[in-house]
């Protein structure tokens, strides 16, 4: 088998839950000597709030061809035979599986760092979104790992776009309807706030 048909990713429609038996059965392999897996849950609490449900959000197509990249790069790092991974949309309610990873190879490390790579890139870089909900309201989260990549990639850069400092000049004028921002060719930014329908500069 060629590595692209070694590699089952999906992304599975609201109320589709993840039969994780399919994906081991998926990996499995007499010459893998090892099968890793990683199952992310929706757990009950969080930060002491009682936790309902996740839901999930996705551009799909981004998030599959983002996700068999990830997986081509664990390829490239480890000695694999075979990846899947299945990530669920919309509720996915207390005890359930939201996203399922399982990875084989002949020895257990190349299996157990791959899978782990794969969850952590996962987090970090595809495009999946999370939506926390609890008895009393509902918030979205963006993950530690997200946050991480995006703080590395700001130092990487000067901390502004194409590898420009940015500075920002807020012109601090009680404003209604936003704000909206200009940055001149040497790459300094002036926010000018709204008054009504007239900007305020």
């Amino acid at each position: 088998m060629a590595a692209e048909e070694e590699t089952l990713v999906e992304i599975l429609e609201e109320l589709n839950p993840i039969d994780l038996a399919k994906y081991i059965n998926y990996v499995s392999a007499p010459q893998a000597g090892a099968i890793a897996t990683f199952s992310g849950t929706t757990r009950d609490t969080f930060q002491g709030k009682p936790v309902l449900e996740l839901r999930y959000e996705a551009y799909t197509p981004m998030a599959i061809r983002s996700i068999k990249s990830i997986c081509s790069s664990a390829r490239s790092s480890w000695n694999l035979h075979s990846i899947a991974v299945a990530h669920r949309l919309g509720p996915v309610p207390v005890g359930e599986t939201s996203v399922f990873i399982a990875t084989s190879s002949v020895h257990r490390d190349d299996a157990l760092e791959a899978c782990k790579y794969v969850i952590d890139e996962l987090k970090a870089s595809v495009p999946i979104w999370k939506k926390e909900v609890y008895a009393n309201g509902e918030v979205w989260k963006e993950n530690p790992e997200f946050l991480e990549r995006r703080l590395e990639l700001g130092k990487k850069d000067g901390g502004g776009c194409c590898g420009k400092k940015v500075e920002a000049k807020v012109h601090d004028k009680k404003s209604c309807c936003g704000a909206k921002v200009k940055v001149n060719e040497e790459g300094v930014a002036s926010i000018s706030r709204h008054e009504g329908s007239s900007e305020v500069e």
